[in-house]
């Protein structure tokens, strides 16, 4: 039995014993119980308490549901505050720069060339290379390239002799190369811009011309030439190559929509092609009135593709509106003049004159004060604003009266045309045809200038019938030309020829022919990397 010493109550303890005569007990020293302290602190019990308290706080409700209650707007703040707080982490906007795949350094790019393999007819300095040692000798002078690759250009103005010169051939092949091509071809029908592959050998001795052997160009679309010597050391010799042509017109045929010119340009047609076929029909019919979303446009152009790839594009050879089934305009270029004429063979109808230069009317036919004379009389003409240097053209064809001074008109020049009309074109700074001359319609006569009785730059235009001045606004006619006999018949079996062209069957590739196919050569691997150096 255990009794503590600070009990001051004896008969408490006997009491709580079952008194003086109870069982005694015995307690083992570590079954004593000791007496209650203050409790340690502990982090999971405060991690508790404060997840309750929180979960009580209800700082997240339902913004859905109470509307305008206070517990909704205190869920509003929440919601508020945590959005400012996440955009305040927000990342900026520029941009990042992106490390490369690999790092390459000058030592790297030495360590890669140490491991390649460069032909030394490129100029192959690759491998490793030994620092120099008491025996290495220096060079008395650094060995040449046994051969040299260029590629020459013909320049605009520029002579194929003097292109060979400065691509760095000597006199006596440049003479004989000369000779040769000048025999099979004109050397002026080589266009500029024509590139001439050229292969220079060895030197004979130091500061000697290297000799050529070989070079090569094409000469026209249908031709290739080369220079090569066939024997080591032998004389150079011409090779002509023909190329295989096929000249199957290329007919280009849709629908109008919004714009014929936007219509024709989807459908293919070069730029060009539709300029010219808009200029064509323009003096058939008026583009904006006769021409209808829903009609069919239909041209034909003159194209050429050569066996090797090559393709170009002509000059306009058909012309037609087709409306429904029926064929609303057809028109074909014939002759020498190049001149559109219909499929009846009435040649192209010109509606009215052709304004003489571009730009408003600023005095008209009529009684009116001269500015410089500065009394009432008769001008009997019509007065265009352009300015200095404007091209005057003729209005219609004719024949050169008189190209002169004409007192107060100035420098001009008088047509005479079909019907007794003639035109006087005054005040011009310079005349660009002679008396006697044939011009057609739309030719330069001449230039807008300010010579005679004038205050500024300007055309003053005349028109006479029968020697008598006429209005020339008052005036219109067309210029018709008519095809008949045998001719008329050759027109029309050309233009029968030329309409049982399918749409596109120019743009498909040449299919080679056994020959060609057996002469052409197979390519090297090492001749794919060889960029000859371009000399222009």
């Amino acid at each position: 039995m255990y009794w503590s010493h600070g009990d001051d109550s004896e008969k408490d303890a006997q009491a709580s014993l079952g008194g003086l005569n109870g069982p005694a007990v015995a307690l083992a020293h570590d079954q004593i119980v000791a007496a209650p302290g203050i409790p340690r602190f502990s982090w999971a019990e405060l991690r508790d308490n404060l997840s309750s308290r929180i979960g009580t706080l209800d700082m997240a409700p339902d913004l859905g549901a109470e509307i305008g209650s206070k517990r909704w707007f205190r869920g509003l703040g929440t919601l508020v505050g945590l959005s400012a707080f996440a955009l305040s982490f927000w990342p900026s906007f520029e941009p990042l720069e992106a490390a490369p795949a690999v790092d390459l350094n000058d030592a790297v790019r030495d360590e890669y060339r140490s491991q390649m393999i460069m032909p030394l007819a490129l100029g192959g300095d690759s491998g490793r290379h030994m620092g120099a040692t008491s025996l290495v000798a220096p060079l008395a002078e650094a060995p040449e390239r046994p051969r040299i690759e260029l590629v020459a250009t013909l320049a605009r103005g520029d002579g194929f002799e003097t292109m060979l010169r400065r691509a760095g051939m000597g006199s006596s092949d440049t003479q004989s190369v000369t000779d040769m091509v000048s025999r099979a071809i004109a050397l002026a029908e080589i266009q500029p811009g024509t590139q001439v592959d050229i292969v220079l050998g060895r030197r004979p001795s130091p500061g000697e011309p290297r000799p050529l052997e070989k070079l090569a160009f094409r000469a026209r679309f249908d031709l290739e030439l080369s220079v090569a010597r066939l024997d080591e050391g032998g004389d150079l010799s011409l090779i002509k190559k023909p190329i295989r042509v096929d000249e199957t017109p290329l007919r280009i045929r849709g629908t109008v929509g919004d714009s014929l010119y936007r219509s024709a340009r989807a459908a293919g047609a070069p730029a060009s092609a539709v300029q010219s076929y808009l200029k064509t029909l323009s003096q058939q019919i008026n583009l904006d009135r006769d021409i209808r979303a829903g009609d069919t446009f239909d041209f034909i152009i003159a194209h050429r593709r050569a066996a090797t790839g090559e393709r170009q594009a002509g000059q306009l050879l058909y012309a037609g509106i087709d409306r429904g089934d029926k064929s609303r305009v057809q028109l074909m270029r014939w002759g020498k003049d190049g001149q559109f004429y219909e499929a009846s063979g009435v040649g192209e109808q010109r509606g009215g004159l052709m304004a003489p230069v571009p730009g408003r009317t600023s005095s008209r036919f009529g009684m009116r004060r001269h500015p410089i004379l500065g009394y009432t009389r008769m001008h009997s003409g019509l007065d265009y604003k352009a300015s200095y240097g404007t091209p005057i053209v003729a209005v219609t064809d004719g024949r050169v009266l008189s190209a002169g001074r004409a007192g107060g008109c100035g420098n001009a020049v008088k047509l005479r045309h079909e019907g007794g009309i003639d035109t006087r074109y005054c005040h011009m700074s310079r005349m660009a045809v002679d008396r006697g001359q044939s011009v057609r319609r739309g030719q330069v006569i001449g230039y807008v200038g300010s010579t005679g009785l004038s205050t500024g730059a300007h055309l003053h235009y005349e028109m006479y019938r029968n020697g008598r001045a006429v209005d020339p606004a008052s005036v219109k006619y067309v210029t018709r030309a008519q095809l008949s006999g045998a001719e008329l018949l050759r027109f029309r079996e050309t233009l029968s020829t030329l309409k049982k062209v399918e749409p596109g069957a120019a743009l498909g590739d040449l299919q080679p022919t056994p020959n060609e196919v057996v002469a052409e050569e197979p390519l090297r691997e090492i001749d794919r990397i060889e960029t000859p150096k371009k000399l222009r």
